[in-house]
């Protein structure tokens, strides 16, 4: 465990944290927005706001954890790019993306986006004790509270009044949905932190409703996993099994049971936190590695222990039962990430705790890009070798999942 711990530690403060710095830009403000396989930096690229949001996350709990004064600095400078470029000074709210200058670039507004910023807030606020981000996380708070949802939960896609719009931005695998799990996750996980800095009661009301839509509209206990795609009633929309987005659901809304403070909350959601941890170890970590003629495992009979378990990790997902076998950054972490805290809360299960090492050893073989100027690949595919076609840095691929699992561990 120390040398596991250890190597994280490294890996966060000698790698992550480097990369994302280089990533600053001193002209413009806020950060660089793309970076592609072939380490070229494009100075001009669109900047979003959710890459923004993870870094501001980010520099500010590298700072508060490891003491980091130049950590500070960074995160201070995400947070006055988001001020001056990304909120929306007529209609409210943050923006979806602006251009490398600042200026607007798509305007929508969207209730993941909004989350993400409270989030980053929220850790902002948490570190530096700015009023002024406490504040801004607030009046996000209400945008989202006021006009993005109806009695039901959470709506998604807006236009810049505020007027709905189709989601195709959180919608994917053919589908088009007007709720989804991964909205609902990370607006409860930017809610969590919100109470936990604010302790304002009205965000409690509203952590403590997510999680009974959690537990009794997203989980479905009769597949041991959540539901991804939904229409407006919760109707599912697709067999769809999203292995990182279960794992690392089950520790976030641990997370909110435990910021809450309510064992009856810690209680009612334990019950669905630990089939998603069993469900993930046995249908993704185990069955997802069968896979013959891999650098993931060779086939394997049922009760024996994979032939290369040094080298097991998550395949990316399972729709209408067939298994996508790419391997993608942010599901590798958060796998660590989550084995590793169902290890903590059973301790009993030592098998949680051999996956967490054994998907941390292949990040270290695999994932990790080891080109100076670099930091992980996007995407693996079978074979182990990184496609080209996916960047090191853009919109998406940020420094929150594994620049997290770094910390946390």
């Amino acid at each position: 465990m120390n040398d596991m711990q250890q190597e994280m530690r490294e890996e966060l403060l000698t790698h992550i944290v480097p990369f994302w710095l280089s990533l600053k830009d001193e002209e413009n403000g806020g950060f660089y927005g793309y970076k592609g396989f072939d380490l070229t930096l494009d100075p001009m690229a669109v900047k979003g706001c959710i890459l923004n949001s993870r870094i501001l996350w980010f520099f500010s709990e590298v700072s508060r954890l490891c003491g980091r004064q130049d950590c500070l600095e960074a995160a201070e400078h995400a947070f006055r790019f988001m001020q001056a470029h990304f909120v929306d000074p007529e209609c409210g709210g943050v923006y979806w993306s602006v251009r490398y200058d600042g200026q607007p670039e798509d305007d929508s507004k969207h209730t993941y986006n909004q989350a993400f910023a409270i989030y980053g807030l929220s850790a902002y606020y948490r570190v530096s004790k700015n009023e002024e981000a406490l504040e801004l996380a607030l009046r996000l708070f209400d945008v989202i509270e006021g006009r993005m949802r109806d009695e039901g939960g959470y709506l998604e896609a807006f236009d810049r009044q505020f007027r709905p719009v189709s989601n195709e931005k959180l919608s994917e695998n053919g589908v088009l949905a007007e709720r989804t799990m991964n909205t609902l996750l990370h607006v409860m996980e930017a809610y969590t932190e919100l109470y936990r800095v604010s302790g304002k009661p009205e965000v409690k009301a509203c952590l403590e409703e997510m999680l009974s839509i959690m537990l009794e509209k997203i989980f479905i206990p009769s597949k041991g996993r959540l539901g991804v795609f939904f229409d407006h009633d919760y109707n599912s929309l697709i067999d769809l099994y999203s292995y990182g987005h279960d794992i690392e659901a089950a520790w976030l809304t641990d997370r909110a049971a435990e910021v809450l403070g309510d064992p009856g909350w810690t209680e009612r959601v334990s019950v669905m936190t630990k089939v998603l941890e069993d469900s993930v170890y046995a249908e993704a970590y185990m069955a997802g590695n069968a896979l013959e003629n891999s650098i993931y495992g060779e086939a394997y009979v049922a009760g024996k222990e994979p032939a290369t378990a040094q080298t097991h990790s998550l395949p990316a997902e399972c729709e209408n039962g067939v298994v996508l076998p790419t391997r993608v950054w942010w599901v590798q972490a958060e796998a660590v990430n989550g084995f590793y805290k169902a290890w903590q809360k059973r301790p009993e299960k030592t098998e949680f705790l051999e996956a967490a090492r054994a998907v941390w050893s292949f990040i270290k073989e695999y994932q990790i890009d080891r080109r100076e100027g670099s930091e992980w690949f996007n995407e693996l595919a079978p074979d182990g070798t990184p496609d080209p076609a996916m960047p090191i840095a853009n919109p998406w691929k940020c420094p929150y999942h594994n620049g997290r699992m770094c910390m946390e561990v």
